[in-house]
Order: C-alpha cells, then structure tokens, then sequence
C-alpha cells in the first residue's frame, strides 16, 4: 500500500477545543492505519480576513503560502470543524479562502483539486455539528476536493472525552477509526 500524507487540524483556535482533541483522536487513528499525518493547529497560521487588495498590494501573507504548500504536499485532509451558528468558523473558511488562491504558474485550486477529505465535528448540542459539515462539505466540493461520504459528528462534546483525550464511547471510538483507515486507503488507492 502506498503511504497515504494527510493534513489534520481542526477549524478552531481555541485552546481546549474539542474539534482540536478529536481531530487528535482521528489523527492517531490514521498513523495506526499506515498514514503519514501531520497535523497542524490553524493558530500557527495567522492570517489577515481574505482581502483581495491586501492580497494585490502585499501579495499573500506567509502564513497563507506556508500553510497553502502543506495542503499541497498532502494527499488528504482530515478535518474537525466546530459549528457556529449553524456553519463553519470565521477562521477555517477564512484559510480556505487564503489557501485557495492562485499563484503564478500554478494550476488553479492546487491546494485542493483531487485531495481526498474526511469530515468531522464535535460540539456541545445534539447534533454534533452537523450543521456546519454541511457547509464545509459544499465548499470543499465546490473547489474540487473529493469529500467522503461518512462523516462523523460527536453529539455532548463536552462530555465526549477522557482526561487523556480519547473519546469516552466505544461506538464513537470505532466511526473515527473507521473514518481514518478508509481516508488513508483511499488516498493510497488513488495514488496507486
């Protein structure tokens, strides 16, 4: 099989997130399944708001080409996106926003185009954030990404995790793992 690279994070800078410890969780789960994983907190990026101006003046921030050149030498993204008011975060869509844009020379939406996506989402309420992947979903199909279709969402995050940051229930344990091993296999089946 070959090695399966996959860029986690979670879209949110708050310390204790708990998209930041299930993002970790799924992580780990991807390594144990033969993937090469990094992963990376978007609050090592900062990031102005997405301002074409800015972006014609000044040119990109260095924040949005380093963190633009790690999702281009992934195969895989593997992302844990907070809901706020029913949608992704400021701070995520702004660094898809960021990442997306074109340089000089390059195909358009290399960040994206044929990267293979597995969602998930923790939150607080009943639905987990489903909501939000919703969105997510949208706009990384729309730039070419290609979205798994099982996601998972863990309802009551916070009461979700042990101290350790392992996932208390053994069913949710099972859905990350299983979302995990099948991005990393089919990342490696399209590189095959």
């Amino acid at each position: 099989m070959n090695q399966s690279k996959i860029l986690a994070f979670a879209g949110s800078t708050r310390q204790g997130s708990w998209n930041k410890k299930l993002v970790q969780v799924a992580a780990r789960a991807a390594e144990r399944a033969g993937a090469e994983v990094t992963l990376v907190d978007l609050r090592d990026f900062p990031l102005p708001l997405f301002d074409q101006d800015l972006e014609t003046e000044h040119g990109p921030p260095a924040a949005a080409t380093q963190l633009k050149q790690l999702f281009v030498n992934h195969g895989g993204l593997l992302l844990s996106s907070p809901e706020y008011n029913s949608s992704i975060t400021a701070v995520l869509k702004n660094a898809i926003d960021w990442v997306s844009r074109p340089a000089a020379g390059e195909p358009s939406l290399v960040a994206f185009r044929g990267k293979v996506a597995a969602l998930l989402s923790a939150s607080p309420g009943a639905l987990g954030g489903l909501r939000g992947l919703v969105h997510l979903r949208s706009i990384l199909g729309n730039i070419g990404a290609l979205v798994l279709p099982d996601q998972v969402a863990i309802s009551r995050a916070n009461e979700a995790f042990v101290d350790d940051g392992s996932l208390k229930d053994p069913k949710f344990q099972s859905l990350v793992e299983s979302l995990s091993q099948t991005l990393t296999e089919t990342i490696a089946k399209l590189n095959a």
